[in-house]
């Protein structure tokens, strides 16, 4: 029994289709093929929490849509500078990437030394979302709102004092930006984390503070607080009837930042692959609606878009800095 052999013009249709699939660009054979292994997520934070809870959120949905494991790895500890650094370090193959938050933009403004260089040794992917930043009031406050409190602090320069959540936090660069942006006297005082300022905001021993806006609700809705204004640029999505201080304080927005970025030298097709996978989750309803719960506006920018950001936040950041003469230890 003989083989029919194939026709010229069929022959022919098989050698194209060969030679196109040959023919396709690296970046497209390394996009359909990665990952084909498991993904380790680095986060700069303890478990537990809000940032760290965002994470493996992303990393979870993020899995999903790829077939392959997206691994949590909490590296804390030096204001987020060690999970950092253990991203710049590791190899730019994008099997490993990870979560950045405000101090990757503070830290560089403030620091004269760091174990890698913020804007050489990271492939910016997208910035998640940015948590919202909110100037609160002790109820006994005579102000409720930023041109009132503009007006109190003036009259009595020096007196009022406000609380953050810690030094070079970005609680702490949103209050000395409004003092710079508004010519305030307002002395700073800075706390170890939210529960010790609450401690001092809600019984007003402290009458004005800078806190994230989630952990400030449910004392602004019971009363116990009241809510100036918003430090970000936008009116946040979540809650649009909140005021910006930018309202009325032109060129005031601060935002306490959450983006990810994977080591330099990562190949563009496989940058452009994580980016647009990473895009694609952040946007999921499912997901934008858990962000706003916890109190985050997303964003979802391109790669351009966050280094473009990332560039603008730290000589903002570095100025105002030089101008209320904020230092972090090295």
């Amino acid at each position: 029994m003989t083989t029919p052999s194939c026709s010229p013009d069929i022959r022919r249709r098989q050698w194209l289709a060969a030679t196109a699939t040959l023919a396709l660009s690296p970046a497209l054979r390394a996009q359909a093929t990665y990952p084909q292994k498991p993904v380790r997520m680095i986060v700069p934070m303890p478990p537990g929490g809000a940032t760290d809870g965002m994470a493996r959120l992303i990393a979870m949905k993020l899995g999903e849509r790829w077939g392959q494991s997206v691994v949590v790895e909490n590296r804390a500890g030096a204001g987020a500078i060690i999970g950092t650094q253990a991203i710049a370090r590791a190899a730019p193959d994008g099997y490993t990437f990870g979560l950045v938050i405000s101090s990757h933009t503070i830290n560089p403004a403030l620091r004269s030394t760091l174990p890698y260089d913020t804007l050489k040794d990271f492939t910016p992917l997208t910035q998640l979302g940015s948590a919202v930043i909110a100037l609160v009031a002790h109820p006994s406050l005579p102000a409720s709102d930023v041109p009132g409190l503009i007006k109190l602090v003036r009259a009595e320069p020096g007196r009022l004092e406000y609380a953050s959540l810690g030094i070079g936090t970005a609680t702490h660069v949103a209050g000395e930006l409004l003092k710079v942006k508004a010519g305030l006297d307002m002395p700073h005082v800075p706390y170890n984390g939210s529960a010790p300022a609450y401690n001092d905001l809600l019984p007003g021993r402290v009458k004005l503070g800078f806190v994230i806006l989630e952990s400030a609700l449910p004392h602004i809705q019971s009363g116990r607080l009241k809510l100036l204004a918003i430090a970000n640029g936008q009116r946040s999505s979540a809650h649009p009837d909140f005021p910006t201080i930018g309202e009325s304080v032109p060129g005031y927005a601060y935002e306490s930042i959450f983006g990810f970025v994977a080591p330099a030298g990562l190949s563009a097709d496989v940058a452009q692959k994580l980016s647009a996978d990473l895009i694609a989750t952040i946007k999921r309803p499912d997901v934008v609606q858990q962000m706003n719960a916890w109190g985050t506006d997303v964003v979802a920018s391109t790669p351009a878009q966050f280094d473009a950001f990332i560039r603008q936040e730290i000589d903002s950041t570095r100025s105002v800095a030089k101008s209320a003469g904020i230092k972090l230890t090295d």
